[in-house]
């Protein structure tokens, strides 16, 4: 109760120092407080008014959340990152989470933008449900890969797959996009995760963290699979040994 009584006092009467304090970390206007109370850490903002970021022409837009889809998927939200250990989150970069609708960069339509610079993940609340919590996942993932780049080596990662196969230059320049599961996979487990070797690692994560038992059967057959796999584990290991799937 006593907890409780001191988060309200503090979204009530702090809310607008905070957002203005959280303004020069995360570089985002138009934030509010939501959350304070996760006991890994991690701060959740709200967008207050629609806004534009980026270093590139402001690139980055978000509207304002409904409340009512705000309540109905933070539940998910919270559930999904308590996974998490403090630790970890700090090594990766997260502190802040923002909570949107309608993300976009650039004009396109997209569930999450990572930021490691800010420390800070924006989510769109109203991204496909099929595919929401594995994007918190694969989103989280790209802090992981951007914070620790001499880990995650796509070099390494492209030899995994056969010979013929490549990657594109970018995520936005293949028309690879669909991410249901392949149950033939061949070494990919969306046809998204053909893309790049970025989004192949991200989307395995993804799949490690929401469903990992379905994923072990399926890379049980298939050994390119299973070699990525094994790749992530350890390398995530490597920035927290501590660290536990799932």
């Amino acid at each position: 109760m006593r907890l409780f009584l001191i988060t309200f006092l503090i979204l009530k009467f702090f809310s607008p120092a905070y957002a203005n304090t959280i303004y020069y970390l995360t570089k985002i206007p138009n934030l509010q407080v939501y959350d304070l109370t996760a006991i890994n850490g991690i701060k959740y903002l709200k967008a207050e008014k629609s806004f534009r970021v980026g270093i590139v022409k402001n690139n980055v837009q978000c509207n304002k959340p409904n409340e009512n889809d705000i309540k109905n998927k933070f539940k998910v939200i919270k559930e999904n990152l308590d996974k998490y250990e403090k630790d970890f989150l700090e090594k990766i970069n997260l502190k802040y989470v923002v909570l949107c609708e309608n993300l976009k960069i650039s004009d396109i339509r997209t569930a999450g933008v990572p930021n490691h610079k800010v420390k800070t993940l924006i989510i769109d609340i109203k991204s496909d449900p099929r595919y929401f919590e594995r994007s918190i996942h694969h989103e989280l993932f790209h802090m992981a890969d951007e914070s620790y780049d001499n880990l995650f080596s796509y070099d390494k990662w492209g030899k995994f797959n056969i010979p013929s196969f490549q990657y594109a230059e970018c995520s936005t320049c293949s028309n690879r996009s669909d991410l249901s599961l392949i149950k033939d996979s061949s070494g990919f487990i969306t046809e998204y995760s053909m893309s790049t070797a970025s989004e192949d690692m991200a989307e395995i994560f993804s799949f490690m963290m929401t469903n990992m038992e379905n994923l072990s059967i399926i890379s049980q057959k298939d050994s390119i699979l299973n070699k990525k796999i094994n790749f992530i584990v350890n390398e995530i290991q490597k920035i927290d040994n501590d660290f536990k799937f799932e």
